[in-house]
């Protein structure tokens, strides 16, 4: 990536940043309307937890005032498919960038790191609008304004099968967001992909498996065996509380890992098979092993990887090179780079 391009992204990122703040006192525009849901004509290789049935669900889209000839982003919520107590959860909140002037553009699911901090995903969200790639930013549950702040409850839990539950219900809101995608006059319907980060990448791998319209796959910081993950850092001091929960409820580690199996998507990986897939991982990452980053690879049918140099978190200074394979990989199905 040439130095004058790296300089145009910084200047649109700057500008997206500054433009998304607090908004003017400006009557915004609303679009309301319904998207009707279908499952797919075979859905027997999807296991159970992730089928939904045929509905209709309504929307409402508030376009965000920016300054902004090259996209425009609305502020998009829909009902969840899943009820939950927590009632600010059972909204799905998403950010919509939409390139100005395109037609039949690709459109992508975009999803953010296990932090919370949303910035790195509307970074990528302006990068790929600019390049004319329709980006749907989803807010997993109990993130942003799903998060109840009377209440501790979060999408990855102590115990495992909260946990299971919170990653389940993101893959059915990741569906009918798919759909609410594909329903955009603007969006090629078989251009659709999905790319996340960290936790973001390992949902957007689950979300591959269970979502046939999702085609692109691009996945960031991400690796299978979800259960070797969680056991690999069982004896983390950072996990010293988790550890001592799930124990005291007569848990063992290994009955730990075999309930995040579940919505481990290796053991889904057939579903992936035929899908254009790339993968960008950190060569010393310390949060998700080599092996499972290995162990995602191979099942997924061993796609075009990049290694970047640097750890789960050092791996920052590579932004730009990212930025550049994920907006390249979604613009252009010829552009996934090799091994």
């Amino acid at each position: 990536m040439t130095h004058l391009t790296i300089l145009r992204h910084w200047t649109a990122l700057s500008t997206l940043l500054v433009c998304l703040a607090p908004l003017s006192a400006a009557e915004p525009v609303i679009d309301r309307g319904e998207v009707a849901y279908a499952p797919a004509a075979d859905e027997t290789a999807i296991p159970a937890r992730f089928r939904l049935p045929a509905a209709t669900f309504a929307f409402e889209a508030k376009q965000l005032d920016i300054d902004s000839k090259t996209l425009e982003v609305w502020d998009v919520t829909f009902p969840s498919p899943v009820k939950t107590p927590h009632e600010r959860n059972n909204t799905v909140h998403c950010e919509y960038y939409q390139p100005v002037g395109k037609t039949k553009a690709p459109g992508v699911i975009v999803l953010h790191i296990l932090g919370g901090d949303f910035v790195l995903s509307r970074i990528f969200c302006n990068s790929l609008a600019q390049q004319g790639v329709a980006a749907l930013f989803v807010k997993m549950p109990y993130y942003g304004p799903r998060r109840d702040p009377a209440s501790r409850q979060r999408m990855i839990m102590p115990d495992p099968n909260e946990t299971v539950a919170g990653m389940t219900q993101a893959i059915l809101d990741i569906r009918r967001a798919t759909t609410w995608l594909a329903s955009r006059p603007e969006v090629d319907p078989e251009q659709l992909g999905i790319f996340g980060i960290s936790l973001g990448g390992i949902t957007s791998a689950l979300a591959a498996t269970a979502e046939p319209r999702l085609k692109n796959v691009c996945l960031l910081l991400a690796g299978g065996d979800v259960g070797a993950i969680a056991t690999g850092a069982w004896e983390l001091p950072e996990a010293q509380e988790v550890r001592r929960a799930w124990v005291e409820k007569g848990g063992t580690r290994d009955e730990f890992a075999a309930i995040l199996r579940t919505v481990d998507p290796v053991a889904y990986a057939a579903n992936v098979r035929g899908k254009r897939v790339l993968m960008l991982n950190a060569l010393s990452d310390e949060i998700i092993p080599k092996a499972c980053t290995e162990s995602l690879w191979s099942a997924f049918g061993k796609p075009p990887i990049v290694w970047y140099d640097g750890g789960h978190y050092s791996v920052a200074r590579h932004i730009f090179g990212a930025l550049h394979e994920v907006t390249h990989f979604f613009a252009d199905e010829r552009g996934a780079s090799a091994p």
